[in-house]
């Protein structure tokens, strides 16, 4: 693997089945885009339907869109398009509202069916490392219901067995860690928490479209995740939903908005749930940006997820071995999972200036991200990326270092959105 060339890269590339889809993602000249673990790049199609949205079918359909142009159904219809990707049936995915409201939804919702089984549940077992939204959101709900409801962390996913207890409700975690790409074993940890008496709700917003994920085989209670990363639908695209069968009709979620109603234009003062998963929209949805999410989606019926999943180990393996012999002599550290088992599609580095690093290479065109503390990430999306790529983002970095140039005071200028 030392022996590692441009040309071979370039043979890669060649033999890439996958390198026709890199044809429909509008990709700038002279950048090689390594975070779509933060914001997926836009595909082409997108640009066009976003002006026959606002065109024609607001333009010209005005209200009569909600029926001629199939608004109204477009939260079931992405969600009919994304449950392959995440191991669900049809019918059981809608996409709404954002991640965080999406999972104040659901973990009230699992909260209130444990109070109906055992109103000693009370703690919702969490990593401290999960996504911040996360645990801010299960602070917000505990702190709003009162009555004993508190969130206990643990530092790593070994410590969770320990402590999940006859008081636990939920185990809340998201199954690609945000910082290092590690991915848990979803169907373990499912297992544990139920052998616990404990629901699971999996946050999945780092490996939805990024790595194979079966929520009905891992027996998951509930999960949510977001649709502008891997998946490509747009910065702040809405988020989705899906809840297991034998809980969605259990309990209304508490944010029972009129989209979620069993008869919305019957406008009744009282509220009845629809059933099943459409129960969990809640009010009129932003069928503009909704409506980018499909052109994401449609990429993914040209693959599946074994073939994505084969060149994301591809890409990030070649990612680790260059940074490792052509960048070793410098003090990153890699804290990204090399067991494919538990790696996601993205690999981070600690580096002591991993911001300034991370700037510099911005700077240079080669754009990933950087996240607290001194970690410089890069996302890894096979639809688009390609293996020559990796090996020029290397190099970049590696004169970066080389060169020092990271050191000079304008990289060292905290940006608002690092």
């Amino acid at each position: 693997m030392t022996t590692l060339t441009r040309e071979h890269c370039l043979a890669l590339d060649r033999d890439d089945t996958l390198r026709h889809l890199r044809e429909q993602f509008a990709l700038p000249e002279g950048v090689i885009y390594l975070d779509g673990n933060s914001l997926g790049a836009r595909p082409r199609a997108a640009a066009e339907r976003a002006a026959a949205v606002v065109a024609e079918e607001w333009g010209d359909g005005l209200i009569r869109s909600w029926n001629s142009a199939g608004w109204f159904e477009l939260p079931q219809r992405l969600g009919n398009k994304l449950a392959p990707l995440v191991g669900a049936g049809q019918d059981e995915v809608v996409v709404t509202d954002t991640t965080s409201i999406n999972l104040f939804k659901v973990l009230a919702a699992a909260l209130r069916v444990q109070a109906s089984r055992d109103p000693a549940r009370k703690v919702i077992v969490s990593e401290s490392s999960n996504f911040p939204t996360d645990l801010y959101i299960a602070q917000g709900l505990a702190d709003l219901l009162q009555q004993g409801y508190s969130l206990k962390l643990v530092d790593s996913p070994e410590q969770i067995e320990a402590a999940l207890g006859a008081d636990t409700a939920v185990l809340m975690v998201t199954h690609v860690n945000y910082k290092t790409g590690e991915m848990l074993d979803m169907a373990r940890l499912t297992a544990l928490a139920h052998a616990k008496g404990a629901l699971a709700v999996w946050d999945l917003c780092h490996s939805a479209g990024a790595v194979p994920v079966d929520l009905a085989a891992a027996g998951a209670d509930y999960a949510i995740g977001c649709t502008y990363k891997y998946l490509n639908g747009g910065p702040g695209s809405p988020a989705f939903v899906w809840v297991a069968p034998g809980l969605r009709d259990a309990f209304w979620q508490p944010l029972s908005g009129w989209w979620g109603h069993a008869a919305p234009f019957a406008m009744e003062p009282g509220y009845r749930p629809r059933s099943g998963v459409a129960r969990y929209l809640c009010g009129t949805q932003p069928i503009t940006s909704m409506a980018l999410v499909e052109c994401g989606l449609d990429i993914y019926a040209q693959t599946d997820m074994q073939a994505l999943r084969a060149k994301s180990l591809q890409l990030t393996d070649l990612f680790i071995t260059l940074v490792e012999t052509r960048c070793g002599h410098h003090p990153l550290e890699l804290i990204t999972p090399r067991e494919h088992g538990r790696r996601g599609s993205q690999v981070s580095f600690a580096h002591p200036d991993g911001y300034a690093v991370m700037a510099n290479l911005i700077d240079r065109g080669v754009i990933g991200d950087y996240r607290e503390p001194r970690i410089a990430r890069f996302g890894f999306t096979p639809l688009y990326t390609s293996f020559t790529e990796v090996w020029d983002a290397v190099e970049v970095l590696r004169d970066v270092l080389d060169s020092g140039s990271y050191r000079d005071a304008r990289f060292q200028i905290r940006s608002t959105v690092t």
